[in-house]
């Protein structure tokens, strides 16, 4: 310290010599008589060092090295935090026996508005066994710098517009404490090497269902899609700070990956045919464009232009003021999806997932046009990416996972190359398909697991009228299938069928339901969904993406033969719904971006050759899917959100002229129609999970009973839809009495978060 008179040496016990001499000195007799409170000063004839903020291990007389220091310095952090002592006492006894056996009140019982990461800063000083403690001072100046960067934040969400500035002293303590740490830190170090800076680890358990989850740009909060106390599926945030996380409301019904906006205060999402935006501190959401397909990963730039990855189109672009989303790249002839980008720190150049074809990452860029973009690979890759920048302006990072480890891959942002070899970030990531269990911010914060492997594996269960479960269609555990069908005799299963363990591959499946043997039905590397069989059995429809875009596709079940397209891949998604029992007509849903969901009926040759064009059945401005034709062709049953929500209607086929009049079903919402065999009962699943069942009877004129419950789904058995609640998968056996339920199990999901992991890549 700085007098009139010279320079001062104010000891706090910090400045203690770590050599040999500090065991010796150890050993010197204590005084006890000097009362605390009155003299705070180190005395003669005592250990070296001032009482209040010695270790315990230096109370006790034992050996010392630098993590005395840490816990001396956490007591100072404390006592300028609170304005109080770690440890109190009348005396130098009572104070080194408080050091010993107690631990100090918590801090934010006496200033409550204290960040709960600075909390734990300091309580980590303060811990009892060295071993438990910031292993070096530049451990802790690492922390206190990324608490510094969280300001006052309490961990308690409050809505922006009910927040206040909050007491200045927080933010000039965090200030102060983060400058007494680096002096202190160049103090003791000086001289030596520094050591590697420690990553902070630890785990946060989401919730049962929970879908994907991703870091805000800022490092300090978590987005998750997880059920909410209704079971549809909606965003919650939590901050890294708090224990509890809170849901955002107004995103209720998503089912692809959410992406942030640059400064962590709005979330992007896609609800039905919609991207919309989200202020997390509350409000309502915002529409930005039509996004006419699924959207599967996006980005937000500091410019306000937000690009995202589609099914069946390339990466779009759109202002996040709204507009009309424009084409980036073009899958045009190719069988392939763009998919995941990620922009680079000039905001203009971006990177993203072509696949599957020669899939990898691919450059980008906004001032080129679709059909001039780059087609050179940058990495080699079945999923996805995240461009990380880093302290040199020249180099960032690509983060990407290969065989089940997180790689980080330098690239020269001025040559737009990778540079040298990957080097590992993270072992045992799990993946799913295009998309990886792992997220990074750009402040140096990673997120990653291992997956929820058994959220994603089905299990095939049998259960009667009564809901008793009767045994399983296969060996549990082993798939996980997104759509299933019973033949017409009820002896096998055609499954659209994922396997995590494949990197999450994609396709039709042939299940012997007798036998217990499955049979690849589709080889393709695109993804195939929503088989339906002919009448006969013989052949199996499915929806394909072929060529870039969507279609529908037959083939026969022998095996034999190509594939043959039913439906051309141009325009909107596609999904076969049912094949009439004459085998002359196909009905499907198809997505429109006025319209929404609509059914269009083929007509189609005995030999499942299409015979006319394809007409609409119901394309009103709601959505109508899930159509199923009645065994005698004469009705269909379909499901609508014409009311505000989803429910069952019957509609005769072919419609009349005026368009006839629809015969509702169900009551209290409903979804995922299914008739018996003979026509006499129409089975459908309602918005609470309930299989319903409905006495009919066909004919020219239809009749329909009050609905009836057969049986409540167990919770882990239920999915959602846009309209509630609604079973995972099924399908009803001829007889109807059966049912076949995918039973897959959901399970809480553990994410690893590590600070400072990237500081290691950012050299």
């Amino acid at each position: 310290m700085l007098t009139q008179t010279g320079v001062k040496l104010m000891d706090f016990g910090l400045a203690k010599s770590l050599t040999a001499s500090a065991s010796s000195s150890s050993s010197l007799t204590v005084t006890l008589s000097s009362p605390v409170a009155n003299s705070p000063l180190t005395e003669k004839g005592m250990i070296v060092g001032t009482f209040q903020y010695m270790s315990p291990e230096q109370v006790q007389g034992k050996e010392v090295d630098g993590r005395s220091d840490i816990f001396s310095l956490g007591a100072v952090l404390y006592e300028m935090v609170t304005g109080k002592r770690a440890f109190e006492g009348k005396s130098q006894l009572s104070v080194a026996a408080s050091i010993l056996e107690n631990e100090p009140a918590p801090i934010r019982s006496v200033k409550p508005m204290t960040s709960p990461v600075l909390d734990h800063a300091i309580v980590c000083c303060l811990a009892k066994n060295p071993e438990d403690r910031w292993q070096t001072a530049r451990d802790l100046a690492f922390e206190l710098t990324w608490t510094s960067g969280l300001g006052a934040q309490t961990g308690i969400f409050t809505p922006a517009g009910q927040r206040k500035a909050g007491p200045r002293w927080l933010a000039w303590s965090v200030a102060a404490l983060l400058g007494v740490t680096v002096v202190l830190t160049t103090f003791l170090f000086r001289g030596k090497r520094p050591p590697v800076t420690t990553p902070v680890r630890f785990d946060i358990q989401l919730p049962a269902g929970s879908l994907t989850f991703m870091l805000s740009p800022d490092g300090r909060q978590l987005a998750f899609l997880a059920p909410g106390p209704d079971g549809r599926n909606l965003v919650w945030i939590r901050a890294l700070d708090s224990l509890e996380p809170h849901p955002l409301r107004g995103t209720e019904n998503i089912l692809v990956p959410t992406f942030w906006s640059p400064d962590s205060r709005f979330i992007a999402f896609q609800s039905g045919s919609k991207l919309k935006k989200i202020e997390i501190s509350g409000g309502p959401p915002q529409e930005i464009c039509d996004t006419f397909t699924t959207v599967i990963g996006g980005a937000w730039n500091r410019n306000g232009t937000i690009i995202f990855g589609t099914v069946g189109n390339g990466i779009m672009q759109v202002p996040v003021a709204g507009g009309v989303a424009a084409l980036l790249t073009s899958t045009e002839g190719r069988n392939e999806v763009h998919t995941f980008p990620s922009f680079l720190p000039d905001g203009r150049h971006f990177l993203y997932l072509r696949a599957p074809e020669n899939p990898g990452i691919y450059l980008g860029s906004l001032d080129v046009k679709p059909e001039q973009q780059s087609s050179r690979r940058i990495l080699a890759t079945s999923q996805m990416a995240v461009y990380v920048a880093s302290a040199d302006p020249k180099m960032g990072r690509v983060l990407f996972l290969r065989e089940g480890t997180l790689l980080a891959q330098a690239f020269d942002e001025r040559s737009l190359q990778p540079e040298g070899d990957p080097i590992p970030v993270a072992e045992r990531v799990g993946s799913f398909h295009l998309s990886g269990f792992f997220s990074v911010s750009p402040s140096g914060v990673v997120a990653y697991s291992a997956g929820p492997t058994a959220r994603w594996l089905s299990q095939l269960n049998w259960f009667d009228r009564q809901g008793k479960q009767l045994g399983h269609a296969e060996q549990p555990g082993t798939s996980s299938y997104t759509d299933f069908a019973l033949s017409p005799d009820g002896k096998r299963l055609a499954v659209s069928k994922i396997d995590p363990r494949a990197g999450g591959e994609t396709g039709i499946w042939l299940l012997d339901l007798l036998r217990g043997v499955s049979t690849r039905f589709t080889f393709d590397l695109a993804p195939d969904s929503a088989p339906v069989w002919s009448s006969d059995g013989s052949r199996v429809a499915f929806a394909a993406v072929r060529s870039g875009g969507n279609g529908i596709y037959q083939k026969t079940t022998s095996g034999a033969g190509k594939e043959q397209a039913l439906v051309s891949v141009t325009g909107d998604q596609k999904f076969p719904d049912d094949w009439s029992r004459n085998g002359r007509f196909l009905l499907y849903t198809q997505q429109d971006p006025q319209t929404h969901s609509d059914l269009w009926v083929l007509p189609l040759a005995l030999d499942g050759t299409p015979s006319g064009t394809a007409t609409p059945f119901a394309n009103m401005a709601f959505s109508e899917e899930q159509g199923r034709f009645s065994p005698d062709t004469r009705w269909i049953a379909y499901a609508s959100d014409e009311s505000g929500r989803s429910e069952i209607y019957i509609q005769p086929f072919p419609a009349p002229p005026n368009g006839g009049s629809k015969i509702p079903i169900s009551r209290d919402g409903g979804s995922q129609p299914r008739w018996r065999r003979d026509g006499k009962e129409l089975f459908y699943s309602s918005l609470d999970g309930k299989l319903m069942a409905v006495d009919v009877s066909g004919g020219p004129i239809f009749k329909a009973s009050v609905p009836k419950t057969l049986f409540q789904v167990p919770v882990a058995q239920i999915g959602h839809n846009e309209g509630g609640l609604q079973i995972l998968g099924w399908d009803v056996a001829p007889d109807g009495k059966r049912f076949l339920i995918d039973t897959a199990t959901t399970s809480s999901e553990s994410v690893t978060v590590v600070l400072n992991r990237t500081a290691d890549l950012k050299k």
